[in-house]
């Protein structure tokens, strides 16, 4: 108690004088000087991690063969009518680059070319998806077969 009795009587003059103001310096704005004071990521990407962890993949879905079959007269009709540039929506399965599994994607365009050595389907804007990993193809059937 002496102790701090003898600190307060140390410092007593100092105690009510007025905020000294530089002259040279402006002063820091609040929202600069409360920015001082605001936590801080110790962990940096911590919050990344956890998030990245909490996403959801899925594994793919075998196809059976007569799914397999559909598919690939579906593919046949296109080439035939590529002329006439056909509409599709495709679903297809795209894997996921950070973890095991992926999503299955929707894709909408006109199809530009269906390359069988590559084993690519490529859309208007030149969006390439793998035959291998398509799901289903669905055909505008008007873009193909007008009235």
């Amino acid at each position: 108690m002496k102790k701090e009795a003898a600190g307060m009587q140390l410092y007593q003059d100092m105690l009510y004088l007025p905020h000294p103001v530089s002259q040279k310096h402006a002063a820091m704005p609040r929202r600069d000087r409360a920015a001082q004071f605001s936590p801080f990521a110790a962990l940096t990407g911590y919050d990344a991690a956890i998030a990245e962890s909490r996403r959801r993949t899925y594994a793919p879905i075998e196809l059976t063969e007569d799914r397999a079959m559909l598919l690939n007269q579906c593919l046949h009709e296109i080439m035939e009518h590529l002329p006439e540039k056909p509409s599709v929506t495709v679903i297809y399965f795209l894997p996921d680059l950070k973890k095991s599994g992926g999503a299955y994607m929707t894709a909408y365009g006109i199809v530009r070319k269906v390359d069988v050595y590559h084993r690519v389907l490529t859309l208007d804007g030149y969006r390439e998806i793998p035959l291998d990993s398509i799901w289903s193809i669905q055909i505008e059937k008007e873009s193909v077969f007008p009235r």
